[in-house]
């Protein structure tokens, strides 16, 4: 496994330089001088030219923390009326508006009023960091959600207003802003926190002493929590290896023994008494037996009952087991491991080693204390003694030495008497690989009696002449148990291995699958199929509705019960993204076992395993990991939606601009000459020329008809976006649609020769006259507005059996490699200066041609100019025009 540490830490490293800064002032009780401090390193700071504004400061009438406020900038608050009465209000879109470096926000567990933005205060100091403000805040540590409980038993009084754990896990700094008790309560008696008969009150309550010291230590406590987790990043940051003792953290050794449980319950006695951590720590052996499925079951009983006791689960593996324990006692900075008293035999730490002795000579600075924990207790509910020996591996292991032993008997002439134990060797190898261990012992002791019996002198009896022989056997018996030890070794290294081959094969092949999904319900989709294959059982996915959407399995493979018990599970399980179902302490009667599928803090999803059976620890483990994929790829295919979808808005809000921008021009242009026009022949009517009334009027029609345009064109593109467009196909010649252009656009080709190549018998075109003509204006239209005045320019046409081709060329500049490649785009309009137009003229000819299933593209011409060329598709067989021909004649 690859240490990923460096990676996250670049990444945490980058996320801490982007984001805001959030400083939280923690304090214990009202009045220890929690927006004294604040204001005074906001004075400090201002001292320095920090940009620092007062967003809210309550002061509750002391005077010492009001004389701070003087020269700072303050923010004017809103007025709420709340119950009747004005309430002054933070105003957090004034806040916004003034967006300073730093910004001081009071009391973050305060409840804002009614009809405010957000219900609490620190759901605005949230959207302040959001923006990319910095601030400053205070909190006393009884309005923490997870304290609520405990502060309630120490004070009994029921604090309503709570801010989550995870707004102060945000912080960037916590400075805790400490008084001894004894003078907080003389402040109070003195009256400077609240007014005297309320003081009075306050002594007999919340204020009594006791309460005081005990809040204290919550919050000092709090504090060193925070101080720890910086530590530890700061150790991991620098490589740090050894164990820095800053308090105390224990960790207790678990197997699938029954005595584990009366462990934990010490170790979390132990715990308690120290106020301190503690982790509850598996290894599993690389070289001993796998567990069988009564000991995984109990292993994971006890695992689930530390996790419910408040302790870190953690499962290691390794070749020896004091070498795990010890390397991760000293990562996690642990002060006492605590260990079971050994009940085996003492023979059994002779030839195997004594996991306490390797653990106490190995621990260096951590205490090891070795406890038996609470009386013994009966064995858990369905437990079963271990397992009676496989007889057949017993009858198989004594054939095979027969076999053996006649094949050693035929090779007794050609081979010496130490070849011939070497067979014996062979067969306790073979039964330890198929059979295991007990087989293999009893194949080495037949191996052995078997050898003295029939091969060693005298034959055929057991007794020993020469003590030489004793130790050949002693020998052969310890190689052989040795030899398939060894083998054993080396078989469950090779399962083991091929185990880990066919998860991660697994684990391949759902993220390749997942990468070719393009949306989250293809990713639902891919997971439960996937699921299925590798959990041999029907698997469903619920992603969290959308918008108050019906639960639903968006994936599914097999037959998943989706009842209403069923979807109860799938709803608990979204709603606090905790596993639940079968297995499970949570509703551990439904058919099905659910897992969040979440990313982070959020729940995207559920996978539903159908069948009803309790999972191993192993299973669940890689059942996590299996849906962590799932969960990034569905998060992709979320975040590549709001991608695109933000995508599109920038692209309608540049159309939106450009559309205004050009039509606003256009419009203004035209409305401008006519209004011009208009009003001298309304006023000067009686003195203007007859010659330059009429140039008026002229003028008055030729805008109208570039408006005319104008609309024209914004409404074709409206009815190509929008699928609006219905062809009107007829069978009609090409010169038709070509002569009638040319006329439509007579005005304003004048100076300018215009040049028709259409060759006799050009074929009917089934093609929808008025639309093709419009296509034909528009491109002449183009190429007269960026061509030179007077400058030629030419239609021409041909065909084949498939299709017609129409060129439209002029002799103007041509066009740039940028320019050809997105003159059919909405708006463009190339780098011209001082010409009209809105940039649609070309994109309305791609659409209407594109209608016919034909294409339009460009290109620049010898000589200098460009062409635009409409290939049309010859559709159906066009009428014979003999008939016509023959009537005109």
């Amino acid at each position: 496994m690859t240490d990923d540490a460096p990676l996250r830490r670049i990444h945490s490293d980058a996320a801490a330089g982007r984001r805001a800064k959030l400083k939280v002032f923690l304090g214990f009780a009202p009045g220890v001088g929690k927006t004294y401090r604040m204001l005074q390193v906001a004075r400090d700071m201002t001292d320095q030219r920090v940009d620092v504004v007062v967003g809210v400061a309550e002061t509750h009438g002391r005077f010492d923390t009001g004389a701070v406020l003087l020269g700072l900038e303050l923010l004017r608050p809103r007025t709420v009326e709340h119950r009747g009465r004005a309430r002054a209000e933070f105003d957090l879109d004034a806040a916004l508006a003034r967006r300073p470096r730093v910004l001081l926000v009071d009391e973050l567990a305060h409840s804002n009023a009614e009809g405010s933005r957000h219900p609490r205060r620190w759901q605005d100091v949230l959207e302040l960091l959001d923006a990319g403000i910095d601030v400053f805040t205070t909190l006393n540590v009884q309005h923490l959600e997870s304290l609520n409980d405990v502060v309630e038993q120490i004070t009994g009084v029921r604090v309503r207003e709570t801010v989550p754990d995870a707004v102060l896990d945000r912080a960037d700094e916590v400075e805790l802003v400490d008084l001894p008790p004894d003078e907080l309560l003389a402040r109070l008696r003195e009256g400077k926190i609240y007014a005297s008969e309320r003081a009075a009150r306050a002594t007999e309550s919340f204020f009594r002493r006791g309460n005081l010291l005990a809040l204290r230590e919550l919050a000092l406590r709090r504090v060193a929590d925070r101080v720890d987790v910086d530590v530890r990043a700061y150790r991991e940051e620098n490589a740090i290896e050894q164990s820095w003792t800053a308090g105390e953290r224990v960790l207790v050794c678990v197997g699938p023994s029954p005595a584990s449980a009366r462990l934990l319950r010490a170790a979390r006695r132990l715990a308690a008494g120290l106020r301190a951590g503690w982790v509850a720590v598996y290894v599993e052996p690389s070289t001993a037996d796998p567990l069988s499925r009564d000991d995984l079951d109990r292993l994971d009983a006890h695992l689930r009952l530390a996790g419910s006791m408040g302790a870190e689960v953690a499962r290691l593996s390794g070749e020896r087991v004091s070498a795990a324990i010890l390397t991760y006692a000293r990562k996690r900075d642990v002060t006492r491991i605590i260990l079971g008293k050994p009940t085996h035999p003492r023979l059994r730490d002779l030839v195997r080693g004594s996991l306490l002795d390797e653990v106490v000579r190995g621990s260096g600075g951590i205490d090891v204390h070795v406890i038996s924990g609470d009386a013994a207790e009966p064995r858990p509910p369905g437990g079963r003694p271990a397992a009676e020996p496989d007889a057949a591996g017993y009858l198989l292991a004594a054939l095979a030495v027969a076999i053996a032993t006649g094949a050693t008997w035929l090779a007794r002439p050609l081979l010496a008497l130490p070849d011939l134990s070497m067979i014996y060797l062979l067969v306790i190898i073979v039964v330890a690989v198929r059979y295991g261990r007990g087989p293999s012992v009893a194949a080495s002791a037949l191996s052995v009696a078997a050898f003295n019996f029939f091969f060693v002198q005298p034959l055929f009896t057991f007794a020993v002449w020469d003590l030489h022989n004793v130790l050949t056997f002693a020998m052969m018996f310890g190689v052989g148990q040795l030899i398939s030890a060894l083998a054993l070794r080396v078989k469950r290294q090779g399962l083991n291995a091929r185990e880990r081959e066919a998860r991660t094969a697994s684990l391949y092949a759902l993220s390749r699958a997942l990468a070719s999904t393009a949306d989250e319900g293809g990713a639902a989709r891919v997971l439960a199929e996937q699921g299925a294959e590798v959990f041999l059982a029907a698997v469903g996915v619920a992603l969290a509705p959308k918008g108050g959407a019906a639960l639903a399995l968006d994936g599914r493979a097999g037959d998943v019960p989706f009842g209403a018990d069923e979807q109860e599970v799938i709803r608990w399980v979204l709603e606090h993204g905790q596993p639940a179902g079968a297995g499970t302490d949570t509703l551990p009667g439904a058919r099905i076992t659910c897992v969040p599928v979440r990313s982070g803090a959020a729940v995207l999803g559920v996978l539903a395993l159908a069948g009803g059976h309790a999972l191993d620890l192993e299973t669940r483990d890689f059942l996590e990991t299996f849906v962590r994929q799932g969960a990034l790829a569905i998060e992709r295919a979320l975040l590549a939606e709001e991608a695109r979808a933000a995508a599109l808005r920038v692209r309608v809000e540049e159309m939106r601009s450009s559309l205004l921008s050009a039509v606003s021009h256009d419009l203004r242009t035209p409305l401008a000459a006519i209004t011009g026009a208009a009003t001298t022949l309304r006023d000067d009517s009686a003195t203007v020329p007859a010659a330059e009334r009429a140039g008026l009027l002229d003028a008055i029609c030729e805008e109208a008809d570039r408006m005319e345009r104008l609309v024209a064109n914004l409404l074709d593109m409206t009815r190509l976006e929008s699928g609006g467009l219905r062809l009107r196909r007829e069978w009609v010649p090409l010169e038709e649609m070509v002569g009638s252009a040319l006329t439509r656009l007579e005005g304003r080709l004048v100076g300018r020769a215009v040049t028709t190549r259409l060759p006799e018998g050009l074929p009917l075109l089934s093609v929808d006259p008025l639309l093709i003509e419009q296509v034909l204006v528009n491109l002449l239209e183009n190429a007269a507005k960026y061509t030179p005045a007077g400058s030629a320019l030419e239609v021409a046409a041909r065909a084949d059996d498939a299709r017609v081709i129409i060129e439209v060329a002029d002799r103007g500049p041509g066009l740039s490699e940028e320019a050809r490649g997105r003159v059919f785009e909405k708006f463009y309009r190339g780098p011209h200066v001082g010409i009209g137009g809105v940039g649609l003229g070309l994109p309305i000819c791609k659409g209407m041609v594109e209608a016919h299933g034909g294409t339009i593209e460009v290109f620049n011409r010898e000589g200098g100019g460009a062409v635009f060329r409409v290939v049309l598709p010859r559709v159906g067989d066009a009428p014979s025009t003999e008939p016509l021909a023959e009537a005109a004649r």
